[in-house]
């Protein structure tokens, strides 16, 4: 069974008229935080079972994955050189 655009509309009104516009974006952001929260239990949950923290993704770590960026005006400069 699929949900139609018809019935997303349906229930959105419905979210509306409970909370009110004034509430909404109160309890969007409770939710955002919820959302947030459960992540990071996630992420907390892989930490205990490995017993390692997970590294983040930084600029040198996918650099060095992919190899040097080299930019396009530099290579066409030196081409223009030659």
């Amino acid at each position: 069974m699929s949900i139609g655009i018809w019935q997303v509309v349906l229930i959105l009104l419905i979210v509306l008229i409970l909370f009110g516009a004034g509430k909404l974006p109160k309890v969007m952001g409770d939710v955002a935080k919820g959302v947030k929260n459960f992540k990071k239990g996630l992420a907390e949950d892989g930490e205990e079972e490995t017993g390692e923290k997970p590294k983040p993704v930084t600029a040198e770590s996918t650099e060095q994955a992919r190899g040097p960026v080299v930019d396009a005006t530099v290579q066409r400069d030196e081409a223009a050189k030659s």
